[in-house]
C-alpha cells in the first residue's frame, strides 16, 4: 500500500469514492452527489489552505481511499484546530485502509504542529467510532438528531485527539 498526496489525476477515483458514501452511506451527509469540478475546487482549496489530501493506493496504481483535514471553524481561535475525513472504496472497507489513512493524516497534523484533530461521526456509525478509539480519539460530545439522511434522523458523536 502506498500512501502519497493527491494530485488532480486522482480526482475521477476521489469523485467515484465521494459519491458512493452520499448514495449509500451515513459518513456523509450530504444526499446530492457531485461532479468532477466540485471536487476540482476541494482539492485546489485544500491545497491552498496547506492541508493535506492524501490517497491509498494499491501496488497496480488503484486509489482505494482517501483521507484530508481542513478548517473546524472559521474564527481564528480556532486555527489550531482541524476536522477531518477519511473515505475508502466500498469494496476495501474492512481491510485496514482506514488506518493507514488516519496515521499518515494524523501525523502530518503534529508535522503541522496542529493541537487538535476533531471526528464527527454518525452515532450509529460503530466501525468508526471503534477506529477512532483505537488511535486515541476520545469522545467529546453527543447530539442527538441534528441531521436527516434516509427518511430518518441521524445523531452525531463528536470525538477528538490532541495531537501534541
Amino acid at each position: 500500500m502506498i500512501i502519497q498526496d493527491a494530485s488532480a489525476a486522482d480526482l475521477p477515483a476521489i469523485l467515484a469514492i465521494y459519491n458512493d458514501a452520499v448514495q449509500h452511506t451515513t459518513a456523509i451527509w450530504n444526499e446530492t452527489q457531485v461532479d468532477l469540478a466540485n471536487r476540482e475546487a476541494w482539492l485546489n482549496e485544500r491545497h491552498t489552505a496547506g492541508f493535506p489530501v492524501l490517497v491509498a493506493k494499491n501496488d497496480a496504481g488503484e486509489l482505494l481511499g482517501y483521507a484530508s483535514y481542513g478548517t473546524w471553524r472559521s474564527i481564528e481561535g480556532f486555527r489550531h484546530t482541524v476536522e477531518h475525513s477519511v473515505y475508502v472504496r466500498s469494496d476495501q472497507r474492512g481491510q485496514g485502509l482506514g488506518p493507514l489513512l488516519m496515521q499518515a493524516l494524523i501525523e502530518r497534523a503534529q508535522a503541522a504542529g496542529l493541537h487538535v484533530m476533531v471526528a464527527a461521526i454518525e452515532s450509529g456509525n460503530s466501525a468508526s467510532i471503534r477506529l477512532h478509539e483505537r488511535l486515541g480519539f476520545v469522545t467529546s460530545g453527543q447530539m442527538p438528531q441534528v441531521g436527516r439522511k434516509f427518511d430518518r434522523w441521524l445523531d452525531l458523536t463528536f470525538m477528538q485527539l490532541n495531537l501534541e
